[in-house]
């Protein structure tokens, strides 16, 4: 097995995920060479120049770190190019001051914890925003929009805009999301773009991982399966084919499945 998937699976298994190590073991699908430990180099530098640290007064370090991050040091929202992979790569968000939602909330985050700030990932859906907790409250603010203050109005608009539809927002949608959440999330924005642009080396690395992450997900089985074919790699592929299906023999593309997994069989019976 790969040693970077071995890595990439011990870290995930770890009771306390380290979020940020985990983005950058994810931007290795991306950059091979990435060396982990110099960049979680460059977010504690971060920290120590933002020099939020020395305000006693937790909101007020907040307002700081948002001023240090989005004004001078320039970190925004790649509108331009959304769906460019390196807007999922915490290193290239590093290196460009450009991001999406949740890897501009995983920086936040990272750079915060490292000031001592309480902050976590809420998970909306269709966009990603952070929680600060101060005190007895919780502050939202949006890092893909400079850090702004994000209400719970404003976050049905945001989500609105994204999903081109309104949702009626619940108390469930503000809750904090684990770690291994976000990583999932973040690992589903780079398969949709590899699926679209049929990269299926990568493709299957980002379903390897996801899996990883989620073992008890058969349609990620199912994903992982569909990459392995596209790849030729048809023996590996029925087989995941063949644990979805018998984990999930009514859902509802299990038909489709197992026509696809009938022609597959044949195929490789008639190079035998």
């Amino acid at each position: 097995m790969d040693p970077a998937l071995i890595a990439f699976g011990e870290l995930v298994r770890e009771p306390e995920i380290d979020l940020g190590r985990g983005a950058l073991a994810i931007a290795a699908i991306e950059h091979p060479d990435l060396i982990a430990d110099h960049e979680v180099k460059r977010l504690d530098e971060l920290a120590a120049r933002s020099a939020a640290a020395a305000i006693g007064d937790p909101l007020r370090a907040l307002h700081r770190l948002r001023e240090f991050l989005f004004e001078e040091e320039g970190f925004r929202g790649n509108r331009d190019e959304y769906y460019d992979p390196r807007n999922s790569c915490l290193n290239d968000v590093l290196d460009r001051r450009l991001g999406i939602p949740i890897t501009l909330s995983v920086l936040t985050i990272e750079v915060g914890r490292r000031l001592g700030l309480a902050m976590e990932g809420i998970g909306l859906p269709g966009h990603f925003i952070v929680s600060v907790r101060v005190g007895e409250e919780a502050v939202l603010l949006d890092p893909f929009d400079a850090g702004s203050v994000v209400t719970h109005e404003r976050a049905g608009d945001l989500v609105a805009r994204a999903l081109l539809r309104r949702v009626s927002l619940t108390a469930e949608h503000f809750a904090p999301v684990a770690r291994r959440h976000i990583l999932l999330r973040m690992l589903a924005n780079l398969r949709s773009i590899y699926w679209q642009r049929e990269d299926w080396q990568k493709a299957l690395a980002v379903a390897e991982r996801m899996v990883l992450v989620e073992p008890e997900a058969p349609a990620l089985v199912r994903d992982r399966g569909t990459a392995l074919v596209k790849l030729r790699q048809l023996q590996r592929g029925a087989a995941d084919w063949e644990r979805y299906l018998t984990r999930c023999p009514e859902a509802a593309d299990a038909k489709t499945v197992r026509v696809q997994l009938r022609r597959l069989r044949q195929h490789l019976a008639a190079l035998n």
